[in-house]
């Protein structure tokens, strides 16, 4: 498989928001309005203008008190259930070069909870005025121009990573043998089938109910429109033939 890839080694994450940052930067994303709502977490989740968000989160590992760090964004899904519930033409499409997923001003003609339920991140947002949908775009001009993505050029531990898949495959695979070690538990998240691949030191559960694909908690119709027409459309075809 080919395309690009980020491997972000959830065991060297400090919080440090730096990638949330520049995130915004790059993208001149304008800050939120927020309030203090009891965690270090901020703003409190994903927004039309928070592409990105590192989450925090408290949970006793091992009998000892520990904070999970995550920052989320979307996977860039291999078949990106999005696209295959998109009912709008270019709406959204996938990169042919990276395998980024990108959404285009039409997905102001989608049916939102339609696109949103059908992603098993829960990650795409939309504008209340325009209804166009946004989310992470793999910072696509950058790294079209063989540049980095922001967040990763930001980082400051080494844990994101990007380049071709093969790369990034391998240097996961090496990171989880060495966090093993240390980390029981560890595991790679979903690394099939997305391009976005964790490496969780404990139960992808733990760090949230979203790092980890869970299509049960979503509400995503068995067919759209077009996929009902496509599949019955042939037959009916034939017959009138």
């Amino acid at each position: 498989m080919n395309g690009k890839s980020f491997f972000v080694d959830l065991t060297k994450c400090t919080a440090c928001r730096g990638c949330q940052v520049s995130c915004k930067q790059w993208h001149k994303l304008p800050a939120e309005k927020t309030r203090n709502w009891g965690s270090y977490q901020n703003p409190a989740d994903l927004s039309f203008i928070t592409y990105k968000l590192v989450r925090y989160e408290e949970q006793v590992i091992r009998g000892k008190l520990d904070w999970l760090f995550f920052p989320e964004q979307c996977r860039h899904c291999v078949s990106p259930p999005c696209l295959l519930s998109s009912e709008v033409k270019d709406s959204i499409i996938q990169d042919p070069l990276t395998g980024a997923v990108l959404f285009t001003e039409k997905t102001a003609q989608e049916d939102y909870a339609n696109i949103r339920g059908a992603c098993p991140y829960d990650i795409p947002r939309q504008d209340p005025i325009t209804k166009i949908l946004s989310k992470c775009d793999m910072c696509i001009d950058r790294v079209h121009n063989g540049l980095l993505p922001a967040c990763v050029l930001t980082c400051p531990t080494g844990a994101m990573n990007f380049g071709d898949r093969e790369e990034m495959m391998a240097m996961a695979k090496a990171a989880l043998g060495k966090a093993s070690k240390q980390h029981p538990d560890a595991t790679l998240v979903d690394a099939d089938d997305v391009r976005v691949i964790y490496l969780a030191a404990v139960d992808p559960k733990k760090y949230s109910n979203r790092l980890m694909a869970d299509a049960s908690s979503r509400t995503s119709p068995l067919f759209t429109r077009k996929q009902v027409l496509a599949t019955f459309a042939k037959p009916f075809k034939m017959m009138a033939g």
